[in-house]
């Protein structure tokens, strides 16, 4: 969960009212969110650089509250959030109504996005806060913000960055451009030099906070850059701003733009910049929109600050909040939570609520989200505590659970292993082949750990032996888990697969051992051995697999189907896994056996 640093007094100050530490703890806990530390200025800064507590470093002890906020409420990143949701709660406070300013289209600044930023960056939201009044505090919050957005909805600046500008310094209308780095050239924020961009990237290598961040653009022929009318650069994304439109505590209109990759999230960190500040405009909660024009001709106003609808029944509220409220409770518990909901019933006499969701709650998204606010503003101690009346686990589940028992009784101990894995895992190293068939490929994977979702058991338990190689022999383990599987007739393109993998690790493992247990394993589901046709049981058949030694391996067929393979693991393969010891291996399809 993020954690917002705050200064007590500030907060006390603004919610109009002191709490002692228990009193504010207990606000915090209906309120959803948690005092996590109670710390002071001078303590961070001694931790910061490693002083002595009683090294005298000068100022104010400033109390600090650290409160942890849940991860998907964005609008409580920064003081002012916490502030007005907290006094929307306590009923001090009615839900803003966020407008845009009203000034037709002509006059409206235009930011223009060249065809090219489609190569690295594609997209831009921009918005003016006109009137502003900034001091030291709202100042230091506006920026914290922004930082708390990159680490957090932002994914570390790539997914959206945020550029906010001093709009009396520049004019537009602005372009947003995708440039080749020796063709850029500006003086960066904090900095008294001009630089080329390709020069920047080489002098931010050795800057602690920025250097984090160049891998996202430096490798592109081209980097996005965004200029005002004058070609004065306003910032080069994701990285940094232009010195010439930094903003300061005397800035009174401010500019903001986010680029991104993801248009959704962009317009999100938008909102939640325009909507947390725009409580200091001149015109309070008002905020002056920007027309965005593509090459093509297409084009949008931002920020889109109305609210969205949703229907949403009583019925559903009371079932998933456990608890049987009238309708005019509920909608003063939403209303509490920000949501405004109308009521209305149908010709069955069911109620609905129409729930109005502002721009601040984009975390609500689905019905459930409306049930789960109306359990907070409830009170989640204040609902009863009840046993259900009956719990019955999947079938699969349970199934998984009792062939878990059997093989642990037969002497294997369990392992659990990621689901996601490398490419070179998943084919090469078990001598397979990818046809673009069968696994399902991470479009943008973290790290080259985890570019697969497994589409089989086997490389996970040969990693597992790899790794305790040094154990004493026989190793005997096993594992009933998932993979994912291509499947075009899903929603989703894909599927899960229930699997049992087991593996026998030591100099005497034979096709025999595992070849006992896969007739154990069918001897308790209660399926018998039968001749090759006769669809009443299983029985095995040679089978040619590249991951197993030719002529030591079988395939299972269950009514005709065949449902797992078994047998001598390749030396190639377990050389590939750095595996010394023979091994044989056994994995079949759970599911068909129910």
């Amino acid at each position: 969960m993020p954690t917002v640093s705050v200064g007590r007094d500030l907060l006390f100050e603004a919610l109009g009212r002191t709490y002692t530490q228990d009193e504010f703890e207990e606000l915090c806990f209906d309120f959803g969110i948690e005092l996590d530390d109670v710390t002071t200025e001078k303590a961070i800064i001694r931790k910061e650089k490693h002083l002595k507590e009683d090294e005298d470093i000068g100022g104010d002890e400033e109390i600090i509250y650290k409160i942890d906020v849940p991860a998907n409420r964005y609008d409580l990143l920064c003081l002012e959030g916490l502030v007005q949701s907290l006094r929307i709660f306590l009923g001090l406070d009615s839900v803003p109504s966020y407008t845009l300013a009203d000034i037709n289209q002509q006059s409206m600044l235009k930011m223009h996005v060249k065809p090219e930023t489609s190569e690295i960056r594609p997209y831009v939201v921009c918005a003016v806060l006109r009137g502003i009044t900034f001091n030291e505090a709202r100042y230091n919050s506006f920026i914290d913000l922004q930082d708390k957005l990159h680490q957090n909805i932002c994914r570390r600046r790539t997914l959206v960055a945020i550029g906010t500008h001093d709009l009396d310094t520049i004019e537009g209308p602005f372009t947003y451009e995708a440039l080749p780095p020796s063709k850029i050239e500006f003086k960066p924020l904090k900095q008294v030099e001009t630089f080329r961009a390709d020069k920047l990237m080489e002098f931010y290598k050795s800057d602690m906070k920025l250097k984090k961040y160049l891998h996202i653009i430096e490798d592109s022929p081209v980097y996005p850059v965004i200029y005002d009318k004058n070609r004065r650069v306003l910032s080069l994304p994701p990285i940094i701003n232009g010195a010439h439109s930094a903003i300061s505590t005397k800035t009174k209109n401010v500019f903001i733009e986010c680029t991104a990759t993801d248009l959704t999230k962009a317009k999100i960190v938008l909102n939640t910049m325009v909507t947390m500040f725009s409580v200091y405009c001149e015109r309070k909660f008002e905020v002056e929109p920007v027309e965005v024009i593509y090459s093509d001709g297409k084009s949008y106003i931002c920020p889109e600050l109305s609210p969205y609808d949703m229907e949403v029944s009583l019925t559903y509220i009371n079932g998933i909040a456990g608890v049987t409220l009238e309708a005019n409770k509920v909608a003063g518990l939403l209303n509490k939570m920000q949501l405004h909901a109308k009521q209305s019933v149908t010709k069955n006499d069911e109620c609905f609520f129409t729930v109005s969701v502002p721009p601040t709650r984009s975390d609500v998204l689905h019905a459930c989200d409306v049930a789960e606010d109306v359990a907070i503003a409830y009170g989640f101690n204040e609902i009863p505590k009840r046993k259900p009346s009956s719990i019955k686990p999947l079938p699969l589940n349970q199934f998984s659970d009792l062939i878990r028992m059997e093989i642990a009784l037969s002497g294997y101990s369990e392992v659990l292993t990621w689901i996601l894995c490398s490419y070179k895992e998943n084919f090469a190293m078990l001598n397979r082949k990818d046809d673009k068939s069968t696994a399902v490929v991470i479009g943008n994977p973290r790290s080259a750990d985890f570019e697969v979702a497994r589409s089989s058991l086997m490389a996970g338990i040969l990693k597992t032996v790899a790794h305790n190689k040094d154990h004493p022999k026989p190793i005997k383990i096993f594992e009933v888990g998932d993979v994912a599987v291509l499947d075009e007739s899903k929603d989703v393109g894909a599927r899960n697969q229930r699997r049992v993998a087991a593996l026998y690790c030591g100099a005497t493992s034979g096709f025999e051992l595992i070849h006992g247990l896969v007739d154990r394993i069918m001897q308790v589901t209660g399926t018998p051995f039968v001749s090759p046709g006769d669809n009443t049981g299983y029985h095995i058949v040679r089978s040619d697999e590249p991951e197993f030694l030719s002529g030591r391996q079988a395939s299972i067929i269950f009514k005709g189907q065949p449902i797992g393979t078994f047998g001598i693991v390749h030396p190639q393969v377990l050389d590939n896994f750095d595996i010394p010891d023979p091994c044989s291996f056994v994995e079949l399809n759970l599911q068909s056996l129910l």
